[in-house]
């Protein structure tokens, strides 16, 4: 019987660009992006840190490129729904994507060389709202208030980093087991009722709070689309 023949290792996938930031956001996922280092993620991919150079010009073009990924993740508003729905949803899977990618808070906005996904969403927000009937003062103020509270809101909540409501319940009640003593419960009572009679039972629900928070700023800003 003839010998068979070993099978042909499997060849690795070429590297490109969009690889290599991808690559590199998997590893900002896993241990943030201060752990990230061009050596690092050449080893991520069985590379020599030297071939990375081809693709980016330096850590600061990763990071614009890993950062326009995590736009490219956020949903467009879009042009056959109200404005209202289509910034209410902009802003809810602006909040899922840096649940996603929390190295991301605080680099969305902060980058010189914006990318092609954050100028196509920048542009998309602006045209809904002045389709809308938003001046562009008031296009301007909504721009503004609605992306202060969706990053807010993500910076809070990577501080907090529950991992679950009944976990945020859990810690909750080991709070209250820790500080309802003494006098604590007569020196801050609110905060003893908040914490003890509210969420140790029900606990906190980060989506629901971000929603409640957001559906207010939008409620605001319908009356005043249409003002100058």
């Amino acid at each position: 019987m003839a010998k068979q023949a070993a099978p042909t290792a499997q060849r690795r996938a070429p590297l490109n660009r969009d690889r290599v930031l991808r690559a590199a956001v998997a590893l900002a996922d896993e241990a943030g992006v201060e752990s990230l280092s061009m050596r690092r993620l050449a080893k991520a991919l069985g590379v020599e840190a030297m071939s990375l150079y081809n693709h980016v010009a330096n850590k600061g073009a990763l990071l614009d490129g890993m950062v326009d990924i995590v736009f490219g993740e956020i949903e467009v508003p879009a042009t056959d729904v109200a404005w209202r729905t289509a910034m209410r949803r902009r802003a809810i899977s602006t909040r899922e994507a840096l649940s996603r990618h929390r190295w991301a808070i605080g680099l969305m906005e902060s980058r010189s060389v914006p990318g092609p996904e954050n100028l196509r969403l920048h542009n998309a927000v602006l045209e809904c709202l002045r389709e809308a009937g938003f001046s562009l003062e008031m296009t301007l103020h909504a721009f503004s208030a609605l992306d202060a509270y969706t990053y807010g809101f993500a910076l809070q909540e990577k501080d907090l980093a529950f991992e679950s409501v009944e976990h945020s319940a859990s810690v909750a009640q080991r709070k209250v087991d820790q500080l309802v003593t003494g006098d604590f419960a007569a020196q801050f009572p609110y905060l003893v009722e908040m914490v003890a009679g509210h969420v140790s039972n029900t606990g906190y629900e980060s989506a629901n709070e971000f929603v409640f928070g957001l559906d207010l700023i939008l409620d605001g800003l319908e009356k005043l689309r249409g003002t100058a």
